[in-house]
């Protein structure tokens, strides 16, 4: 019997590429990288996106700090394009972390589901973000209410895929692995995640990534959790 559900934020309930792209043309418009060699924004947009994966690949094995990634990512990015600027680069990690949680643009679906859910279960998050920003996200995004707890790996001193994370999630919410469920995108970080900690999962997963884990459900839609809980 599932009374608890706990799922992800970012890629499965709030649209992080949408939104962060959004953004990152908000900030190559705003500080002019046009004028600094960088002619179009999809060219900036592309090679963040990438150095900022390696980046949180870093910070996910404790190589750099939370404070060295939000700063990092832009410097490299910009040293790619051949600008060694480590102060404009601050500034505009400043700008990213200040803005991005601003943006309200949410996975497909996502209202209905979590509509259709908080009438049956208990609602919980376990993100990997940054508390202030995943705060900020679910409150511009009117998704608070929805739920009772939100873990974040800050404060678990460990991420995701670390079953300590999800352990504490369930002590905190007062839930059992038996009657839990967690829904989450990434495959490795989310699903593997959730089931080493002894959970049923449902994997949000759009791009139909082939897989061989045995988990309650695989949608490429959210609205489809709707037949399977």
């Amino acid at each position: 019997m599932i009374k608890h559900v706990f799922l992800d934020l970012d890629r499965t309930l709030w649209d992080f590429n949408a939104n962060s792209r959004q953004e990152l043309n908000n900030l190559w418009s705003a500080f002019k990288l046009h004028q600094k060699g960088i002619s179009l924004p999809d060219q900036f947009i592309k090679i963040y996106e990438k150095l900022n994966n390696e980046c949180w690949a870093k910070y996910r094995l404790n190589e750099i700090t939370k404070e060295e990634l939000r700063s990092k990512r832009f410097e490299d990015t910009l040293a790619y394009f051949g600008i060694e600027d480590s102060k404009l680069a601050e500034e505009i990690g400043s700008k990213y972390i200040q803005n991005s949680p601003n943006r309200i643009i949410l996975v497909e679906g996502a209202i209905e589901t979590l509509t259709y859910l908080k009438t049956k279960y208990n609602l919980h998050i376990i993100t990997n973000g940054f508390r202030e920003v995943q705060y900020l996200k679910l409150e511009n995004c009117g998704l608070m209410p929805f739920f009772e707890q939100i873990i974040t790996s800050e404060e678990v001193g460990v991420m995701k895929p670390n079953p300590k994370v999800f352990e504490y999630a369930l002590n905190k919410a007062n839930a059992s692995k038996e009657e839990s469920v967690y829904v989450g995108d990434d495959y490795r970080v989310d699903i593997e995640g959730a089931i080493n900690a002894g959970l049923q999962t449902i994997f949000y997963n759009p791009n139909e990534k082939q897989h061989s884990l045995s988990i309650l459900g695989d949608v490429t839609e959210l609205k489809q959790i709707k037949i399977i809980l």
